[in-house]
């Protein structure tokens, strides 16, 4: 059976949502085009009818009427404007959230595109509500000045419309020479924007590697080869802009100069001379728009593509509420790739663990501990088989709801802008408002790690602001405040990388106390770490060797030269 369902496009839905503003808006241009004729009208009736009578009355009335016709397109044009600003805003308001998830919640996308993505936003917005929209609106009724030409005299409609082909033509031309290097300078400046907001946020440590100078030199290269693209974009639309605008003043010219012969032939009225001049000039005006339009309508365009792209692959599938989960955990075949290459970071991984377990996970540099640990939190996607919890792959699972199940701390850990409670909390703030009961749960999770005292003497204690990346906390006390947020809510399963890289030895025994806690609750913990003392507190070892599982055995057979740690363990 044909499935006969409409495709999911949430931009083309946007636009359908907007469509009265765009359809009111288009209405408007017909009648602000037919209005714009009122200037040839009233310069045909002065020279044929007040100038030849001295009528100084008649003068008058053609005078207010032209003046209401003019106040009428005025306000035409303004309503446009009004109109084209509110579709753009209401496209940013149903797309803004979406894209901004999509971006945050999409593992598969490299850093470049999650910046594309809230550029292609604003590009389609600002074009939307740009005088380049109403250029295409206007475009469409260059026929009706061809007609006006035609009724004033047949050889100047054939004239107007010699000109208006011969100006499509060159728009024509004009986007054809253009879009590759509009297209090829976007993405090169994509790709300077990208590396600029590194250079920002690695600031100090560029200075105190002694990298400054040479990687601005870098970048400075890498803008200048974006400029020079485009520099050649612009050059290329402004010799057709510059040419066109020559053609336009000329073929008004020549409309003066045909009317004039044939006024001398006695086949038309002076007063049509200059009416002939501003209607092929109004009838070739937004062809010329366009064509300086030409690199926001391109960017449009591209925007547009992109954004269907990217956002027609969010359509939201409805998952079935499953239990809270136990802590078993079944990886089955996992392959992960390296984001941003082919490179395969860990393969065929398969392994199970029962709920209550703590495993420590180990390798050298690059054996792909860290890209386990990201698949286990479903912070990024499997390229080939499973991650199950309680038998459910992660694809089965709601996945805001699995999350508050699941406590993970990567090994490049990150605060956000914000208090010490708001980050501790996930932010839940912001969802379901300041109440006691969020208090109680964010200094609860600090209190599991032993990070209460800690945070009590910082200037505003929970409530003490915190810069980007932790801006105005030492690495130990982010680290401390980052595991925290891991263990905030009681999650059933915790992934760990690093946890003890920034603490010193009473943190750190501290964390050694909080895992003993978590294996009493009968919490499943994953951890990643090179410290033998932290290892000995796990009941498991999963070694990794090149991207695989060499083995994973009881502590007993992977350390039994060391002494049995001083945690309570769970009886098996």
């Amino acid at each position: 059976m044909t499935d006969t369902r409409t495709p999911f496009d949430p931009v083309r839905d946007a636009l359908s949502r907007c469509r009265t503003h765009l359809v009111a808006a288009a209405s408007f241009s017909a009648f602000s085009n037919l209005l714009a004729l009122v200037p040839s009208i009233y310069m045909i009736q002065v020279y044929d009818r007040v100038v030849p009578t001295g009528g100084a009355a008649t003068l008058a009335l053609l005078s207010l009427v032209a003046l209401a016709g003019l106040a009428v397109l005025a306000a035409l044009d303004w309503l446009r404007s009004r109109l084209l600003l509110r579709a753009g805003a209401s496209l940013d308001a149903d797309l803004s959230g979406r894209t901004l998830r999509m971006v945050m919640s999409t593992p598969r996308l490299n850093v470049v595109q999650r910046n594309e993505a809230m550029r292609d936003l604003d590009t389609l917005r600002q074009t939307v509500a740009s005088p380049a929209m109403g250029a295409l609106f206007d475009a469409p009724w260059a026929p009706i000045y061809v007609i006006a030409a035609f009724l004033l005299h047949p050889w100047l409609g054939v004239l107007t419309l010699f000109s208006a082909a011969l100006l499509f033509g060159l728009a024509w031309d004009n986007e054809r020479k253009i879009r590759v290097p509009v297209r090829a300078a976007a993405e090169a400046a994509s790709g300077v924007y990208s590396r600029q907001n590194q250079l920002v946020a690695y600031a100090g440590e560029i200075r105190a590697l002694g990298m400054a100078d040479a990687l601005t030199l870098r970048q400075l290269q890498h803008r200048a080869f974006v400029g020079e693209l485009q520099a050649e974009a612009s050059f290329t639309g402004g010799n057709h802009a510059g040419l066109m605008k020559f053609l336009r003043l000329t073929l008004q010219s020549a409309a003066l100069a045909v009317g004039a012969l044939l006024v001398v032939e006695g086949s038309m009225s002076a007063g049509a001379v200059f009416a002939s001049s501003l209607i092929l000039g109004r009838a070739l005006a937004p062809i010329e728009q366009i064509v300086g339009s030409w690199k926001s309508i391109i960017q449009l365009r591209t925007a547009y593509a992109r954004l269907r792209e990217l956002l027609g692959q969010d359509q939201e599938r409805s998952h079935t509420a499953l239990p809270v989960p136990s802590g078993a955990v079944q990886v089955e075949r996992l392959t992960m790739v390296a984001p941003g290459s082919d490179r395969v970071a860990l393969a065929d991984a398969s392994f199970a663990i029962a709920p209550g377990e703590v495993i420590g996970v180990v390798g050298t540099s690059g054996a792909g501990k860290s890209t386990l640990l990201r698949a286990l939190a479903n912070a990024e996607p499997p390229a080939r088989g499973h991650v199950r919890f309680d038998a459910a792959s992660l694809a089965d699972w709601n996945p805001d709801r699995l999350a508050e199940h699941i406590g993970y701390l990567p090994q490049s850990f990150i605060l956000f802008p914000g208090t010490v409670k708001e980050n501790i909390a996930r932010f839940r703030t912001v969802i379901d408002g300041d109440t006691e009961a969020l208090d109680a749960a964010a200094v609860t999770a600090a209190q599991a790690i032993g990070a209460h005292e800690m945070i009590l003497r910082l200037p505003q204690g929970y409530d003490t602001p915190i810069g980007a990346g932790g801006l105005g906390l030492s690495s130990g006390q982010a680290q401390r405040i980052a595991i925290a947020r891991a263990l905030f809510g009681t999650p059933r399963i915790v992934v760990l990388d690093e946890p003890t890289a920034h603490l010193d030895g009473e943190a750190t025994q501290a964390f050694l106390a909080t895992l003993a806690r978590l294996r009493e609750r009968g919490t499943t913990v994953l951890f990643a770490s090179h410290m033998g003392e932290l290892l000995t507190a796990a009941d498991k070892i999963l070694v990794l060797r090149e991207g695989r599982v060499e083995r994973f055995v009881p502590l007993s057979e992977a350390m039994p030269q060391r002494p049995a740690p001083a945690v309570t363990r769970k009886a098996s």
